[in-house]
């Protein structure tokens, strides 16, 4: 079968068992209070086109609400080729998206657990990558493009965000995972006009080791700067100067900090804020503007009950004005 007959007939596929869902009612909740939701990673597109917001996130299900108050799903929305390195039924992270050019674009990461790419410091590292589908709607179905794959096979990578650079093309940054460099990077990567792959090489835009807010402790006990990197969304403030917020660790609190370029590209270099910009654990956040012109912060919390994380997604109220972000307060819709 060739690769757009394949791509049609899962399109088809993945269109009736989402329909089937919708219909069934299986699994799907209704009136749900954001508070209530169970989701790390939380992405919200506020879609012009059908006045819905969309969120997403780490497992890959789509919740969809008109106010922000009351939520409904969680609806299956992606199609992945079983016969691609993802195999039959990949992990998904951290996904979000995107309406560029008429088109919606599902970033995500996705993990193969089954293929071993490498062992670093007695970490087993799984075939992980970030990647990119495309849908004609918000909410779905996304299915694979052109390309197989969007970074190295034997580099695990993880968190890919959108971004439109001052060149005019599109990229894609992402973190290089610390499992494998011990030091995990922030790098970007062009992407082709239509998303459907990417072009040339990653470029490191700053080390994890970089920040001066992060800590933790290395092998002899020392406060040295915390080697995870997490979770880039990009933005731009009032004044027009370009930033990323990206979370990581000090100790055992998970936190998200800011990030600055001098050069206003991702070229940067980027200079980092001094203190993190969000309370103790909470983090991967992202930037949105609501319906009515408010901008909002999405991002979750961070619990650890009997060894599982309890991640819940948060809203905040985010300053964009000057020429810095600034986090009000926590908003409630």
């Amino acid at each position: 079968m060739n690769s757009i007959l394949k791509s049609a007939v899962t399109t088809i596929l993945l269109f009736f068992s989402m329909l089937a869902q919708a219909q069934s009612g299986s699994g799907i909740r209704k009136n749900v209070p954001l508070d209530s939701i169970r989701l790390s990673d939380p992405f919200i597109l506020a879609d012009q086109k059908t006045q819905f917001y969309y969120m997403t996130g780490t497992g890959g299900r789509l919740w969809k609400s008109k106010d922000l108050k009351r939520w409904e799903g969680p609806y299956r929305v992606t199609q992945t080729d079983p016969d691609s390195w993802m195999g039959p039924s990949p992990m998904i992270w951290a996904a979000e998206l995107f309406n560029y050019r008429d088109k919606y674009y599902y970033f995500a990461t996705f993990t193969n657990r089954d293929v071993i790419i490498d062992t670093v410091a007695g970490n087993v590292i799984e075939r992980r990558a970030s990647h990119v589908l495309v849908s004609d709607e918000a909410a779905g179905p996304y299915v694979p493009m052109a390309d197989p794959t969007y970074l190295p096979a034997d580099k695990p990578t993880l968190d890919g965000t959108f971004w439109i650079d001052k060149d005019g093309k599109p990229y894609m940054v992402y973190c290089y995972e610390w499992l494998q460099n011990l030091d995990g990077t922030m790098e970007k990567i062009e992407l082709k006009p239509d998303l459907s792959g990417s072009v040339g090489e990653g470029k490191v835009l700053f080390k994890a080791s970089d920040s001066p807010w992060s800590r933790e402790k290395d092998a002899n006990g020392k406060d040295v700067p915390n080697k995870v990197t997490d979770g880039p969304f990009l933005f731009y403030t009032g004044t027009g100067r370009l930033g990323m917020i990206w979370t990581s660790w000090v100790y055992d609190e998970y936190v998200q900090g800011v990030v600055y370029s001098e050069s206003g590209t991702l070229d940067g270099p980027w200079i980092h804020e001094e203190e993190p910009i969000t309370p103790p654990n909470f983090g991967h956040g992202m930037l949105f503007t609501t319906f009515e012109g408010k901008t909002l912060m999405s991002a979750h919390s961070h619990k650890s009950v009997n060894g599982r994380y309890i991640r819940i997604p948060h809203l905040f109220e985010v300053d964009l004005t000057g020429d810095k972000l600034e986090v009000v307060r926590p908003y409630k819709p």
